[in-house]
């Protein structure tokens, strides 16, 4: 986490020296988000996430893609030993690009929209699966036209409430 958190704020420092204006979203663009995450779905609670999204523009205001992430956590009663498990959800998302629409912030991306997919959830004694569907929205800033940073938060069943790190657009 440490690790992260650092590369996090390199990015920012590297970035602050450039006053260029980077357009917003535009159809075509490819978005790789890598990330951590943290908060709880259903009733687990707490737990650490890591993982990503693709997206791709097909207009200058939609995109599609995919998302993955891995979740570590610990569940328990009160009195008694807690078991370690791990989840997978991944997910087909879309996104809308709302920001300019009404901002004039030109590096600065506003997106939100559904996912759904699978999540495989378990540990060395139990395994089950369930569907994942809810919605997301986020904002990536950039400092250079193929860097910036990501916060996103989501809602539903099986989804990482919270996600921030690393944007990187080809």
């Amino acid at each position: 986490m440490k690790k992260t958190l650092l590369m996090i704020v390199a990015v920012v420092l590297l970035g602050i020296s450039s006053n260029k204006a980077f357009a917003q979203f535009e159809k075509g663009e490819k978005i790789l988000n890598l990330g951590i995450g943290g908060g709880g779905y259903g009733f687990y609670g707490g737990g650490f996430a890591v993982g990503g999204s693709f997206e791709v523009g097909v207009h200058d205001f939609i995109s599609v893609g995919a998302q993955a992430d891995i979740r570590f956590y610990n569940y328990g009663y009160l009195l008694g030993p807690s078991k370690s498990y791990v989840a997978l959800p991944i997910a087909a998302r879309g996104s809308y690009h709302y920001g300019k629409h009404f901002l004039t912030i030109d590096n600065l991306d506003l997106y939100a929209g559904p996912a759904l997919g699978f999540n495989i959830d378990g540990n060395e004694y139990y395994t089950s699966s369930a569907i994942v569907i809810g919605a997301f929205a986020g904002a990536r800033y950039y400092f250079k036209p193929a860097l910036g940073v990501f916060v996103e938060l989501s809602g539903g069943t099986n989804m990482i409430p919270a996600k921030a790190g690393v944007s990187f657009k080809f």
